[in-house]
């Protein structure tokens, strides 16, 4: 009797922490879904200004925005479907995971390469003005955004010819359900992702003290709290604060280790606040900030009977 109460105990607990989780589950799910439809629309609203804007199109800093915007939009989709695949167990083509893995990869890097790019821009228009015009132009602008994707993309070439080292010939023909981790197969490919990370983000955080403290440096020349210099320092800094945003996910390594054995909801949460979460602020604060784009804002927000005749 005493063993039938146990295991009956041992089935209601586990049927309750199940439930607990999936609640937690959907949850965080709804929430992901209502940030993606205010991510989108606001989304929607700066493409709109800047392909009805062809002056803004001809300046750097919003060619690299926009670039920036787009490519968080197109890794939040990528990954959020890699998630919800993972989480319900959905089993794709090795070469299709791969293929998504790639990207979302890429693309997680070429985020702070791009906030380090948005940070030179500023830095060389309040530190040589002079040479801004000719440096910093849509030209200059495609090349930053090669050299961003080349970077983002020679580490993953690397790491996929250390992983056929250890994969046998049928391993693309199977399926899986689809997680980066999966394809890491010997201490190689660890190896070179970390040193690729540590690289990146230390590269990324250096340009972006060096950029803002010459700025500031100018900016306290000038001594005006109104000065383009000011804008620009307080512009840098806010590409740091992105930078910290973007480091934050590494955190959610750790808690899948420690924490996801006893707790199955981690990854969902963890997905949220530190994968999905950062990529939604980040466009808005800067978005905000922008006079253009807060003028627009303010324009469709502002009830028709307030605007006047």
């Amino acid at each position: 009797m005493v063993n039938l109460s146990t295991v009956y105990s041992n089935v209601t607990q586990g049927l309750i922490l199940d439930n607990t989780t999936e609640i937690i589950r959907v949850t965080v799910l709804i929430l992901i879904v209502l940030s993606f439809t205010v991510f989108y629309h606001w989304l929607a609203m700066i493409l709109h200004v800047y392909l009805t804007s062809p002056n803004l199109q001809e300046m750097a800093r919003y060619v690299l925005f926009i670039h920036m915007l787009v490519n968080d939009t197109l890794y939040l989709l990528i990954s959020f479907f890699m998630f919800v695949s993972s989480v319900y167990l959905l089993y794709m083509p090795v070469p299709v995971c791969y293929a998504l893995s790639t990207f979302t990869t890429s693309s997680f890097r070429i985020t702070p390469y791009n906030l380090a790019i948005m940070s030179v821009e500023r830095y060389i228009a309040i530190c040589y003005p002079l040479r801004h015009g000719e440096t910093c132009n849509v030209r200059w602008c495609n090349y930053m955004i090669v050299l961003m994707w080349a970077l983002g993309l020679v580490p993953i070439a690397v790491d996929f010819i250390a992983m056929n080292f250890s994969v046998s010939r049928d391993f693309y023909s199977l399926y899986m359900i689809c997680n980066w981790l999966s394809f890491s197969k010997n201490e190689v490919q660890s190896t070179i992702r970390s040193l690729v990370l540590i690289l990146s983000f230390s590269m990324v955080g250096l340009i972006i003290g060096y950029t803002y403290i010459k700025v500031m440096m100018v900016a306290l020349k000038i001594s005006s709290s109104k000065s383009s210099a000011f804008k620009a320092g307080k512009t840098v800094l806010l590409h740091a604060f992105q930078l910290f945003l973007c480091i934050t996910s590494f955190s959610s390594t750790f808690t899948d280790m420690y924490l996801r054995k006893n707790y199955a909801f981690v990854p969902s949460v963890n997905f949220f606040f530190f994968m999905c979460l950062p990529r939604f602020i980040s466009p808005l604060i800067y978005g905000i900030r922008d006079n253009v784009f807060r003028k627009y804002t303010q324009n469709i927000f502002t009830p028709i009977c307030l605007k006047g005749p």
